[in-house]
């Protein structure tokens, strides 16, 4: 039987590792100069598997690393991941408790340095020191630093010329799309993730702060960058070196599968404390997301189809058992045909990496990003031919997502009649009189005669929203494609977004 003792300390693992930490190239590194050259600094982003990592370098280049028997990370700072040495204190700085790695010196008494200050040269440069990654770890002994070589980190640091990345959500605070702005400061986005955001001066003078870590969020990328503080590299910690650990107590761990199938207001009422529910969550309902991170309160870090991150209670969500592809074509667990209704991935430098070789990349597709398509034909490599935006193209299957088979089904469900019900209990309220709301929930519940009625009314408007979906989406997300037929008929936009988040700041 595994003991509380060893799953704190996979937990504690996972967390150093995790979601957030800012990394350096490692020993292993073959990758020409993916991350901007020696001691350019990226964000880990998720873990595709224990054995390898995603990274988005502060150039905005997003990529695949290994993290498992050759290492191709160092851990620069593992504080935004919320890790942190509860009852320590920086013996220097006074900090309490110390974040991210913790320096304990192997010379002197009880004396303990934060990472800012061990790099900083404070204490005695010829005292050695033990680095303690997270709270119970195995201690590792280094050499003094007076023998060991600094060199210089670059990135996003004050003084930085950065524009918007690949996170970006703050409509336009920046002036708009590709305009610059400058690094004032690097911030604690919260107080459990510290040295996690940047406050940055837009050349419009607007000013606020940024995620650069949190929950492994890049909402800015570097144009011009800036020199931080130097670095003992090989002090630093190899990402990956005390094994994968990425297995919470409740059993899910990084890169699993997972529904929310529970009712509504039991997951309202569960949400508290954990995250907390909003509106724009309502995308969870009946869509199967990816588990990206794990925090230092064991709360689930899910990814949807969407690009949107979501915190969750782990007593809300369930793993989904992957069925085996039985169908012409298949890829990471999904299976396609001819008709299905797929998502194209909306992170722009993603899916440019994922189309080389697949298709290729062309400017021409950007409108395409995160909209529903068809599948018109499946080529013997596996890409897929979608109709999308009125348009086809080709992508590399890994591109996109699943959401609803040609005969309607669901992906990911034992049965296609789940989606039915969570979006139906999302839909089901008193009638109010609004001819949108009930054009919405009509869509969504695929009663086509009823819909066909409510757009034939003359205050319908058929591109209406209510709770954030137009008709055409509540229809597309349950795959009710009569419902589709009608509405496009009627001249339904494709091009209208789903209003799902609402944390945009002011």
């Amino acid at each position: 039987m595994e003991t509380s003792t060893s799953t704190g300390t996979r937990t504690s693992r996972f967390m150093m590792e995790g979601v957030g930490a800012r990394v350096i190239r490692g020993p292993e590194w073959k990758w020409g100069k993916q991350d901007g050259g020696e001691g350019h600094v990226g964000t880990v982003r998720n873990f595709e598997s224990p054995e390898e990592v995603v990274v988005v370098w502060d150039n905005g280049t997003a990529a695949n690393y290994r993290c498992s028997g050759a290492f191709d990370l160092r851990i620069l700072d593992s504080a935004p991941t919320g890790v942190k040495h509860e009852g320590t204190m920086c013996d220097t700085c006074r900090q309490q408790p110390i974040f991210g790695i913790r320096w304990k010196c192997a010379e002197c008494g009880n004396y303990d340095l934060c990472s800012i200050c061990y790099h900083g040269d404070k204490h005695h440069l010829r005292h050695r020191f033990y680095r303690i990654a997270t709270p119970g770890s195995e201690r590792v002994l280094l050499e003094p630093r007076r023998k060991t070589k600094k060199i210089a980190i670059r990135g996003i640091f004050p003084g930085a010329r950065v524009v918007r990345g690949v996170d970006w959500q703050w409509e336009d605070q920046d002036g708009g799309n590709g305009r610059r702005g400058k690094v004032n400061e690097v911030q604690d986005w919260s107080s459990a993730s510290p040295r996690s955001a940047a406050y940055v001066i837009w050349d419009n003078g607007a000013k606020n702060l940024y995620r650069v870590g949190f929950e492994g969020m890049a909402d800015l990328k570097v144009v011009s960058d800036a020199k931080g503080q130097t670095v003992y590299r090989d002090h630093l910690p190899l990402l990956g070196e005390q094994g994968p650990g990425r297995t919470g107590p409740h059993g899910l761990q990084i890169g699993d599968q997972v529904n929310v199938d529970l009712e509504l207001e039991i997951v309202q009422s569960l949400q508290h404390g954990h995250g907390g529910w909003t509106d724009g969550m309502f995308e969870c309902l009946g869509t199967t997301g990816t588990v990206v991170g794990i925090d230092e309160d064991h709360d689930i870090v899910v990814s949807y189809p969407s690009g949107n991150r979501w915190t969750f209670n782990p007593a809300v969500i369930t793993k989904v058992q992957i069925p085996v592809p039985v169908t012409s074509s298949s890829t990471d667990n999904q299976t396609f045909a001819v008709g299905d209704l797929v998502q194209i991935c909306n992170d722009l430098e993603k899916i440019k990496l994922l189309q080389r070789g697949h298709g290729e990349w062309a400017d021409a597709m950007a409108p395409t990003l995160g909209k529903i398509g068809r599948v018109q034909q499946i080529y013997h490599d596996g890409d897929l031919k979608v109709e999308v935006c009125s348009t086809s193209w080709t992508y590399n299957p890994q591109a996109v997502t699943k959401v609803a088979s040609s005969d309607g089904s669901v992906p990911g469900n034992s049965s296609g009649e789940r989606l039915s019900a969570l979006l139906k209990k999302l839909f089901e309220t008193h009638v109010s009189g609004d001819v949108n709301e009930e054009l919405v929930k009509t869509a969504a519940n695929g009663d086509a005669s009823k819909c066909e009625e409510c757009l034939k009314r003359p205050e319908a408007d058929v591109n209406g929203v209510f709770s954030g979906h137009t008709a055409l989406q509540a229809a597309s997300q349950n795959g009710h494609l009569e419902v589709i037929k009608i509405l496009l008929r009627y001249k339904a936009d494709v091009e209208i977004e789903v209003t799902c988040d609402d944390r945009c700041r002011s």
